[in-house]
């Protein structure tokens, strides 16, 4: 394959830093993005090229980042959609009073419309091309709920529904859509900068909310996924290579074991309630 140019949004750490390091490896161009071009100089010096780029950001003003990032090395093949952080509260405790009933909104404004909107910026290129690659990292929250995060769950779940249904108005255009849903992985997501934590002051949920972020805390870098493994599989895939070689590259594909034992479980519990209430489930025709 021939060299490919790279966009990613959310470089400056975890899955985003990787995604450079490793594309730098391959050969491959890439401009890694983020809110502070201070913490993205590493990369800079590593052989990247970095831009400014806040996904919360107005639509023209993103149209316009994605405009000059073009302009870079005249052409983007891939754009890998990877800003995400985690707001972590109780359904009701983000929602209570200013400033909290703000952190639903803002973890859509990240995680569900900073990949509309960057995605938006860049279809014309796509679209005019022919071709293009827009990779969407999901999660294994796009799957399952989890208790106090779930506004991400949401946000992942949003996510999936419109991904699906991108994939089906843009790969008629030789546009491929690759939504990745990664289990549990060492990245800094659970980290104090990516972990926007609301305790809870509604008292039937004070302990277990401790509890809960106290779990999330001692989980930080222990968890199973190895990241550079993870991205090593999602390049090899965009590339049609290593792991991807003389394969059909799938929509979707979850990653890690405990990814895999999860959705595995809620397909299978899914269809046993499908057969269980079958009759209901149909009744309602006319």
């Amino acid at each position: 394959m021939s060299q490919l140019v790279w966009l990613i949004t959310g470089s400056s750490s975890g899955f985003g830093e990787l995604f450079v390091q490793q594309i730098l490896a391959r050969g491959d161009r890439v401009l890694a993005t983020g809110r502070s071009l201070e913490k993205l100089k590493h990369l800079e010096q590593a052989g990247a090229a970095i831009l400014q780029l806040d996904v919360t950001d107005e639509q023209q003003a993103l149209n316009d980042t994605i405009t000059k990032a073009i302009a870079v090395y005249g052409k983007i093949d891939v754009l890998v959609n990877n800003a995400a952080y985690i707001a972590f509260g109780a359904w009701e405790d983000l929602e209570s009073k200013p400033p909290r009933c703000e952190q639903f909104s803002a973890q859509f404004a990240t995680n569900v419309f900073g990949a509309i909107k960057v995605t938006r910026a860049i279809l014309p290129h796509f679209r005019q091309r022919r071709s293009g690659t827009i990779v969407f990292i999901g999660s294994l929250s796009g799957w399952q709920g989890h208790p106090f995060v779930s506004a991400y769950s949401g946000s992942k779940f949003a996510l999936e529904g419109l991904v699906e249904g991108l994939d089906q108005e843009i790969s008629p255009f030789g546009i491929q859509s690759l939504l990745i849903e990664p289990g549990r992985f060492r990245t800094k997501l659970l980290s104090t900068d990516n972990l926007k934590a609301v305790q809870s002051q509604i008292p039937d949920y004070v302990e277990v909310s401790k509890e809960r972020r106290a779990g999330l805390a001692k989980e930080d870098q222990t968890q199973p996924g190895d990241t550079q493994k993870a991205v090593e599989i999602i390049l090899d895939l965009v590339r049609n290579e290593g792991c991807a070689q003389g394969r059909n590259v799938p929509f979707r594909l979850p990653l890690g074991t405990d990814c895999y034992d999860s959705v595995k479980a809620k397909c299978e519990s899914t269809l046993e309630l499908l057969e269980e209430w079958r009759d209901v489930i149909k009744s309602t025709d006319y």
